[in-house]
């Protein structure tokens, strides 16, 4: 099951040359989201290849450069016939300011556009074998971060000790590892958990948006596969960030520490580090022993199982 993320956007407020506003792509086998949709989005992801098959979009706050590309975004989908539904999320209290964003040109005529509010500590998105949380962030306005959590998987199935308990080759394979008992012939019942192991844990994907270092990114991203954190500073510009409501990189560091994650990766990069992102990398890393990233455009990562 593949799970992938491509970064659309990784620039802080002011985009550069190489750094567009910000964006994040998820596709999750046939699922595919935005997080996030500045300026421009739509251009990168024809540059990227990610596709148009989007069919959620979940924004962090409503600031130009995380928004600024729904208009053109939804134009272009119906431009292109679009006829599936989208759904939009968004803090609780912006919903109407975003209507007006998306609606200003006038509304698509092929597909339904809907723009839901959501707050801190609900389940934004409920689907088969995985959901996507929104968690408490800190900026200037109303804001979430996402954590997109897969269910725990099926333990593995031991066929050699199903066998060895005569489980013939077959449909009680399948009725086995499905979490029932089966009955042989000679009577003997076989339970589950004599032939399948413990379950195995699901992927979890976390994406902060703007903030400041909270307890509340540290507890949604326990124990996660990628951390995707406000790295909008350098330590040196500690003050700037606390009165902006962004984070320095040693305190996304000390986040991914304190979370115990397995991968961060640093993107919102100010433009002041467009021709050298080293010292992020450096103070993030000082704070985090794991494997640490500052994201580019067009960055592409995998999520393994754990």
């Amino acid at each position: 099951m593949t799970l992938t993320v491509t970064f659309l956007g990784t620039s802080g407020a002011v985009p550069t040359t190489t750094r567009n506003p910000s964006s994040v792509f998820v596709k999750r086998e046939g699922d595919a989201f935005l997080f996030d949709a500045g300026e421009g989005t739509q251009r990168q992801m024809m540059q990227f290849g990610t596709g148009f098959d989007v069919s959620d979009v979940f924004v962090t706050h409503v600031h130009g450069d995380h928004v600024l590309g729904l208009p053109g975004l939804v134009q272009t989908w119906d431009f292109n016939d679009r006829s599936e539904p989208v759904t939009i999320h968004t803090p609780r209290g912006t919903a109407e300011r975003l209507r007006q964003l998306i609606h200003a040109i006038g509304r698509p005529s092929g597909f339904s556009v809907t723009v839901s509010e959501v707050s801190p500590g609900e389940t934004v998105v409920e689907r088969d074998e995985y959901a996507v949380n929104a968690f408490r962030t800190e900026h200037r306005t109303a804001s979430v971060g996402y954590a997109l959590v897969e269910d725990d998987r099926k333990g593995r199935f031991n066929r050699e000790k199903a066998e060895e308990l005569g489980v013939p080759v077959g449909p009680k394979f399948s009725e086995l590892h499905a979490g029932n008992p089966v009955e042989l012939e000679d009577g003997t019942i076989v339970e589950p958990e004599q032939v399948v192991g413990d379950p195995r844990p699901g992927r979890t994907v976390v994406y902060t948006g703007d903030t400041r270092p909270t307890d509340a990114t540290v507890d949604a991203a326990e124990g996660a596969d990628l951390l995707i954190h406000d790295a909008t500073f350098a330590n040196d510009a500690a003050d700037r960030a606390q009165d902006t409501g962004h984070s320095t990189a040693g305190e996304a560091g000390r986040v991914a520490r304190k979370a115990g994650v397995r991968r961060l990766v640093l993107t919102h990069i100010s433009s002041r580090y467009a021709g050298d992102v080293s010292a992020l990398a450096e103070h993030a890393k000082a704070a985090f022993t794991g494997r640490t990233i500052v994201a580019h455009d067009g960055l592409e990562l995998d999520v393994p199982y754990p």
